[in-house]
């Protein structure tokens, strides 16, 4: 059965993000706000929570899962940018943009694209999930919370709560979030391209 942690959302309960914490350290995936929809996270570590966000989502080895970092310089020990590409970046971030991104020998080889070894990898701009990755103190690895053969994110907390209380360890709720995904940008080839444009303005980036 899922907890439900209730949160302000511009000044959230430290002990109950503590709470959460400790539910992604046992081993847990939690459905969490973000800048763009709720998201799927767990520990980036933990192989068992990231089969079972795999299986919550109906996605394969190839499909791209995001790291979330709290700032660029988390976001540079997992992954490999030349300065054009960070100064890009620090333009964008935080906010809702997810950049593919070559991945270092820092992230697990079974969460990287199996034949690109890329990651995907933004820095949020929510107060809640910003306090919870700091509580937390390292990178959560996420997904969008889109439900197989569905095409929208869940919104409602307590929906999601509903549909997810066998599959997930909690629920934090701070209110509903923008159904707008992030904008993917792919950084990882020898050309930066579009890959989906979303919330963010591909201009901060000068594309």
């Amino acid at each position: 059965m899922a907890q439900f942690f209730t949160v302000h959302p511009e000044n959230p309960q430290a002990r109950l993000l503590k709470q959460a914490v400790q539910l992604l350290n046992q081993g847990n995936v939690l459905a969490v706000p973000t800048d763009s929809s709720y998201a799927l996270v767990c520990h980036l570590d933990d192989k068992n929570a990231a089969d079972q966000l795999r299986r919550i989502r109906g996605v394969d080895d190839k499909h791209h899962l995001t790291l979330l970092c709290r700032d660029l310089s988390e976001l540079a020990n997992y992954a490999r940018v030349d300065n054009q590409q960070f100064r890009a970046i620090k333009q964008a971030t935080p906010g809702p943009f997810t950049f593919i991104l070559e991945a270092t020998k820092e992230v697990p080889r079974r969460v990287s694209h199996p034949q690109r070894k890329t990651i995907g990898l933004r820095v949020p701009d929510h107060t809640v999930l910003q306090a919870l990755l700091a509580l937390h103190a390292a990178p959560l690895l996420a997904a969008t919370l889109i439900m197989p053969s569905e095409d929208l994110p869940l919104n409602d907390p307590e929906e999601i709560r509903e549909r997810l209380e066998h599959h997930v360890g909690a629920v934090i709720d701070a209110g509903a979030c923008s159904l707008e995904p992030t904008t993917v940008i792919d950084m990882s080839g020898d050309e930066t391209q579009v890959l989906r444009r979303g919330q963010g303005d591909p201009a901060l980036l000068g594309l």
